[in-house]
């Protein structure tokens, strides 16, 4: 089976849509700040296609453009002004920023309540204990993905590939919430194509082209492919050799088209679960 992570993030953004209007019934608006510095190209794309989700499910949003110049106090100050505006349910302070300015600074200064990237460490802590909270995007996506294809987690083993803050660790503590059996594994790991033989669930997110190969999976295991980099003739590609594994697996995610529009759909559920916390 191929995940088609476009068809399912639809799926989601037309129930998002139903709720969107109810809360506009009530006379709620929601409203995302998104704030981007500097000019990388590869933000501007991604904070283009936010903007169309959110236009998509029908919620505002605030876009916030400043130069590279910017100062890390300014950026602080802006921040600070969008923690206290009441018109505004989500921040999301768009990555990377200029290298003068330190990023974690920038996130611990987010409001936890609006922080709808759910990186703040209060959202990670919420998170680990199990407590109502935001959840980071991709790892919330791909467990929504598994889950609306019709594919069990609980009491399945899942080896994760990469431990980064942003998907590894999260991600792991979100297939454990799901009763799976969690082996995370990195660049130290010893007989790492041993250990993802046992998987009956990979998750691979570390940024490494065509990384995974057939001699990593065993037949039948379900295969999620985080990556988004470049092979040798410059296409689009995963960190999973996906022609090489394709007949392995149960089930394996595109790239493109599988876990990346997840990932914005999930911020939008975030958004809406923000009316919640907010109020």
């Amino acid at each position: 089976m191929i995940i088609d992570g476009k068809k399912i993030s639809t799926e989601i953004k037309d129930e998002l849509k139903d709720q969107v209007a109810k809360l506009k019934a009530e006379g709620i608006e929601v409203t995302l700040a998104v704030v981007k510095v500097g000019e990388d190209p590869a933000s501007a794309v991604y904070v283009r296609n936010k903007e169309k989700a959110c236009e998509y499910i029908g919620i505002n949003s605030k876009k916030i453009e400043v130069p590279e110049e910017t100062t890390e106090e300014e950026l602080l100050k802006l921040v600070d002004d969008l923690n206290t505006d009441p018109a505004i349910n989500g921040i999301l302070v768009q990555l990377p920023l200029p290298k003068h300015i330190d990023e974690n600074k920038i996130l611990l200064a987010i409001d936890p309540i609006k922080d709808v990237d759910g990186f703040h460490p209060v959202n990670v802590g919420k998170m680990v204990i199990g407590e109502e909270s935001f959840l980071p995007c991709t790892p919330a996506g791909i467990i929504e993905m598994i889950k609306r294809s019709g594919l069990d987690i609980e009491g399945k083993e899942c080896v994760i590939i990469g431990r980064s803050n942003i998907v590894g660790k999260p991600m792991a503590i979100l297939m454990l919430r799901e009763n799976a059996t969690v082996t995370v594994t990195h660049s130290r790991t010893k007989d790492l194509p041993e250990v993802c033989k046992r998987a009956d669930i990979i998750v691979a997110a570390l940024g490494k082209a065509k990384f995974v190969t057939k001699d990593f999976v065993k037949e039948g295991a379900i295969i999620i492919d985080v990556g988004m980099d470049r092979d040798e003739d410059g296409k689009l590609c995963g960190d999973v050799d996906f022609d090489e594994v394709k007949d392995i697996a149960s089930a394996i995610t595109p790239v493109p088209g599988g876990v990346g529009p997840m990932t914005v759909t999930m911020l939008l559920v975030n958004c809406l679960r923000s009316v919640e916390l907010n109020k």
